[in-house]
C-alpha cells in the first residue's frame, strides 16, 4: 500500500539579504506591491521589511514593461495586492536571482503524513510530494515521518533497507517516493 506524505508550507518563506540600515540578514515579505507607471511603461515591486528595523526594501517584479505586454489578470493581482500572487512571485527562480536574494523556508513548512499508522509495518512505499518549492533533505523527511533519528536513517540506506531512486542527502524541491524495509 503506497503512503502519501506532503510537504506543506505553513507560512511565507522569509528573504535573504543584508539590511542597509541595521545589517540584518532577514526580510519578511509584507504581502504588498507597489506598481508604478510612467506613460505606457510599468515599473512593479514586492515590498519586504527588515525582521531587525522594519526597513522597506523593494524586490523587482517588473521593470519598465509595456503596458500592453503584461497580461490583464496579473496587474489586476498586483493592484489588488493578491496573497497568493506573493508567494508564487517569491518563489519564481527569475525573480530570486533579479533580486539577488534566496529563501529561508526554515519553520515555514511541516510535514503531512496523514496520519497513516506505519510505524509496526515490515514494509513502507511512501510518493512525497510537496505543495510548494521547499529545499528539504529527503534524510530529514524521512526521519521525522518515521520517527528516525537522521543516523538510523543513514544506516538503513547503507545497508539497503532504504531505497529511493533520489539522493537521499541532498536538497529538494521535486516529489519523490521511497522503500523503508525493517
Amino acid at each position: 500500500m503506497l503512503n502519501n506524505w506532503m510537504v506543506v508550507p505553513t507560512r511565507l518563506p522569509l528573504v535573504r539579504r543584508r539590511c542597509h540600515v541595521c545589517r540584518a540578514e532577514r526580510f519578511r515579505p509584507s504581502g504588498k506591491f507597489r506598481v508604478n507607471a510612467n506613460h505606457k511603461l510599468v515599473d512593479a515591486w514586492l515590498l519586504v521589511l527588515c525582521t531587525g528595523c522594519g526597513d522597506t526594501v523593494k524586490l523587482t517584479i517588473l521593470e519598465r514593461k509595456t503596458v500592453r505586454s503584461i497580461r490583464p489578470d496579473l496587474l489586476d493581482r498586483l493592484h489588488d495586492n493578491d496573497a497568493g500572487l506573493t508567494a508564487e512571485l517569491l518563489q519564481a527562480p527569475a525573480v530570486q536571482h533579479r533580486n539577488r536574494v534566496a529563501l529561508d523556508w526554515d519553520g515555514a513548512w511541516r510535514l503531512d503524513t496523514a496520519g497513516t499508522d506505519h510505524r509496526g509495518r515490515e514494509v513502507i512505499d511512501v510518493s512525497v510530494r510537496f505543495g510548494a518549492r521547499i529545499p528539504v533533505r529527503p534524510v530529514r523527511l524521512i526521519a521525522e515521518g518515521c520517527g528516525l533519528s537522521h543516523g538510523e536513517v543513514g544506516r538503513l540506506a547503507v545497508a539497503g533497507k532504504l531505497v529511493s531512486a533520489v539522493r537521499l542527502s541532498a536538497r529538494l524541491t521535486d516529489d519523490f517516493t521511497f522503500t523503508l524495509k525493517r
